[in-house]
């Protein structure tokens, strides 16, 4: 839905007060809430708070900050279905599908607060025989302040897997959520603050890309930006400038790779849930399928059969809520009108499932390979079901894609191997999307999809600078680094590699 801005008049002082704007319910065109727009000066402060703060947060130490984030998590769990209900009406998304992002979102704050210490405390590595007088050690500390720009179409699971990695480091965070979900991100601000109160290193700023872009120029140690494509690259522009490093998770056109075989009602199953849940709107969302020719009918039939099933509304238990962003509307409705123009086929629904803001379930087939339900990101309800001769060949289509986020394969002999061949971050095998539940794994992708990872032991690090350090413990007998050596010094030295790594 459209959003508009507005200058009210604040009525103790009778001056105009900052402008604003309205949260909108996509279902429905009611007003959410109204937030701020945040201009440059605003960032600028909330960056300053926050780096005032940080320096004793990141003091507390590990065991301590984990108590804090414990406590956070416990609130989230008690306030489950208040945020779970801010979730559906600022995305309209049904009302369980909110309520398990939040499950997902509790489990990985778990994770990073009880993991932080032992992925990142300072660790003895080997010295090696050159230089064995030293002992060695690295660690790996806070960046200082990190700002995250998060999307809308899972508003606390996908920003939660950069605040809670960064927190847990002892960083502190300005997040600005997307102009869709604004209340969301407000709404994690203020439990964060009453859970912690003593710490205030979760700021947020609310407003348009303009908010996002002084973000971006606001002396922040680190960007983690979710979003499209186009929007990661202005962002790393912006931040190439003060080479202020990024983190860039941007959309995907994941492949599910069903061989011969499979468990075709398990792969029609998870290929349904995988393109048609939250409406679609999911990065790592399977967008099209490579069956192999033998099973293809078969599995063409039961993905028919399910997909039909499914219905969109604006209640809270429909299986599908409405489009959240409505531009994206245009999208999906040209992908399907240029998949069925070159020759595609529509199994289910076609040109009449678009129904602003709802999009019903559309699975097509024998789409050709440079139509844009191929090559671009639906967004949408939308599945294509593509037959190979075999599931090289599908591994093969599925790598001729730029994006490289997510993959999905069913097979019962070769699952790994075929999972290791796919160009993209991550891999579920026969299931779908089980790797964004699990908090250990990294979650990222290659090409156009972005890179940097968030979640896991990578995804902790992401967030901190590593520091090397070596302390002598005595004097060596050789020692090459002093203009004082003897002149046979190197020369030993050399004899002595030569010896020990020449063979």
């Amino acid at each position: 839905m459209t959003q508009t801005a507005r200058r009210d008049v604040d009525p103790s002082t009778g001056e105009a007060a900052p402008p604003a704007f309205e949260s909108l319910d996509p279902r429905t065109g009611e007003v959410v809430g109204r937030h701020p727009i945040h201009d440059e000066a605003d960032v600028a402060a909330a960056v300053r708070e926050a780096r005032q703060a940080q320096t004793a947060w990141a003091e507390l130490g590990f065991a301590i900050r984990k108590q804090h984030l414990d406590a956070w998590r416990r609130m989230l769990a008690r306030r489950l279905d208040e945020i779970a209900g801010l979730v559906c009406a600022e995305t309209g998304k049904p009302l369980d599908d909110a309520k398990l992002e939040l499950v997902l979102v509790i489990d990985h704050l778990h994770w990073a607060a009880a993991n932080a210490e032992k992925v990142l405390k300072r660790r003895k590595v080997p010295a090696g025989f050159l230089m064995a007088n030293q002992a060695a050690t690295v660690e790996y500390l806070p960046l200082g302040v990190v700002g995250v720009i998060g999307p809308w179409n899972y508003p606390v699971f996908t920003p939660m897997g950069s605040l809670a990695y960064a927190l847990a480091a002892g960083n502190a965070v300005v997040f600005k959520p997307s102009e869709l979900t604004p209340g969301v991100g407000a709404w994690l601000a203020r439990s964060f603050a009453e859970a912690v109160p003593d710490h205030p290193v979760l700021h947020v700023v609310t407003g348009y890309g303009e908010t996002g872009a002084a973000l971006c120029t606001s002396g922040v140690d680190k960007i983690a930006f979710t979003g499209s494509t186009a929007t990661g690259k202005r962002v790393m522009a912006s931040c190439a400038q003060s080479l202020t490093p990024v983190l860039v998770e941007c959309g995907g056109k994941d492949a599910l790779i069903v061989d011969v075989d499979a468990d075709l009602p398990a792969a029609a199953e998870a290929a349904v849930w995988g393109a048609m849940s939250n409406a679609g709107q999911t990065c790592i969302g399977v967008e099209r399928v490579y069956v192999v020719d033998a099973v293809a009918d078969r599995f063409l039939e039961l993905v028919t059969e399910r997909a039909r099933k499914l219905r969109p509304g604006g209640e809270p238990n429909a299986h599908l809520g409405p489009i959240t962003m409505a531009s994206q509307v245009d999208v999906i409705r040209g992908h399907i009108d240029d998949a069925l123009r070159g020759g595609g086929r529509a199994v289910v629904g076609g040109e009449h499932s678009v129904r602003p803001p709802f999009v019903e379930p559309v699975v097509l087939t024998d789409v050709a390979a440079d139509s844009e339900a191929i090559t671009e990101e639906t967004f949408g309800p939308t599945i294509v079901v593509q037959r190979v001769r075999d599931a090289d060949e599908g591994v093969a289509q599925a790598n001729s894609s730029r994006y490289g986020l997510g993959g999905t394969v069913f097979s019962r002999s070769r699952g790994l191997e075929l999972a290791r061949r796919l160009r993209s971050g991550m891999v579920s095998v026969n299931s779908v999307i089980s790797f964004a539940a699990v908090p250990a794994l990294p979650f990222g992708g290659v090409g156009d999809s972005g890179f940097g990872r968030i979640h896991g032991a990578d995804g902790l690090r992401e967030f901190t600078r590593s520091q090397a350090v070596t302390r002598a413990r005595f004097a060596m007998p050789l020692n090459p680094m002093s203009f004082g050596r003897s002149k046979g010094t190197v020369r030993r030295l050399v004899r002595l590699v030569r010896l020990m790594r020449g063979r």
